[in-house]
């Protein structure tokens, strides 16, 4: 990843409890969620929720690809389910939506009540080869797929193509993150789905895309480049508003927010953030995503009074999805930060 003005990537996750505020309650009806698994899962597989811009190896023109997502959820009559959308890892280089810690997640969540959306986006597999290509012929390259003010940054600061490319990736993960946000809320009939109780997570490069997703403002990472310069913007329902009420982060960082910081001269937190549940390995080795990014985060949290919690890991490194804390899973762990604090009707 880079912070700030280095770039590099990869991910990294906070946590850490501030004071015990009350939990939000909305004035509109309160799902009902099970304490165990309670109904049969349906998943519908690799629906198209957007198209983004691609290269492949040869190309020197871009071309339209689908973006998609599956949905999880549970075979009951309900009218008023509350949405959980997971954005997979891998260090924007690769990963999958079918990743099975994630299709185990979801699992758990839809067997209890949720709509569980897992989330495909763009990374470098779909930027290109870029590999000799002089700065003038970059910016013709990527022209649609990231802001000028973007790729003119990461060419002053990368050091390499490898980080022009994770720079760019970091972008479009986040332009096609917002697309499939506002694809389930623009659904949200379909599946039945309450889209005033809103979870988005993530896990490494996911939680990154999670926290920008939750913190940036609605017009961020969609405004900057026009249909003009991109015409698969047209699919990505670009009138549908949303509002994320908790945010789920495991092992990532706020690097993208940092580079949004200083691309664009703006501090993205305020305090109508979302709430934030963190879970990180305490022996994280990964240099971008050490446990100090976990207490930075934390931080920024508190001197905002908004309301997270930290669970450190103790002694796991990255990607530590198999870890328990007083024998609880992290979607054990998840799931009780998600029912207190949203106020959820638990039976």
């Amino acid at each position: 990843m880079y912070k700030i003005a280095s770039l590099t990537i990869f991910v990294v996750l906070l946590f850490t409890a501030c004071n015990k505020d009350e939990p939000m309650t909305p004035d509109n009806e309160i799902p009902v969620v099970k304490a165990d698994s309670a109904y049969p899962v349906m998943v519908d597989e690799d629906i198209t929720y957007a198209d983004g811009l691609s290269h492949n190896g040869t190309s020197t023109s871009p071309f339209e690809i689908p973006l998609k997502l599956d949905i999880y959820y549970p075979d009951n009559n309900s009218t008023n389910r509350p949405v959980y959308m997971f954005i997979h890892g891998g260090g924007f280089q690769g990963g999958t939506k079918t990743k099975p810690e994630i299709v185990d997640m979801a699992n758990y969540y839809a067997s209890r009540g949720w709509v569980f959306a897992s989330v495909d986006y763009r990374t470098t597999e779909e930027l290109g080869t870029i590999s000799g290509m002089n700065p003038e012929d970059l910016v013709t390259f990527y022209k649609g797929f990231a802001p000028q003010e973007w790729i003119d940054f990461t060419l002053q600061n990368a050091s390499s193509s490898g980080e022009v490319q994770t720079s760019i990736a970091m972008y479009t993960a986040q332009r096609d993150a917002k697309a499939a946000l506002r694809w389930m809320v623009a659904n949200s009939s379909t599946y039945n789905i309450n889209p005033e109780f809103i979870t988005v997570g993530g896990a490494s490069a996911g939680a990154v895309t999670t926290l920008a997703l939750g913190i940036s403002n609605q017009e961020d990472f969609r405004d900057e480049i026009t249909i003009t310069e991109d015409p698969t913007l047209s699919t990505t329902n670009l009138n549908q508003s949303f509002v994320v009420r908790s945010m789920v982060y495991f092992w990532g960082s706020n690097v993208k927010l940092e580079l949004f910081e200083s691309v664009y001269g703006l501090n993205p937190y305020d305090r109508n953030d979302p709430e934030l549940f963190m879970a990180h390995g305490t022996n994280d080795s990964n240099p971008t995503t050490t446990f100090s990014e976990a207490t930075e985060l934390n931080n920024i949290y508190n001197s905002l009074g908004i309301y997270n919690e930290l669970i450190p890991l103790e002694g796991e490194g990255h990607g530590a999805w198999s870890a328990t804390v007083n024998g609880k899973s992290l979607s054990e762990l998840s799931f009780d930060f998600l029912v207190e604090r949203q106020n959820l009707n638990l039976e």
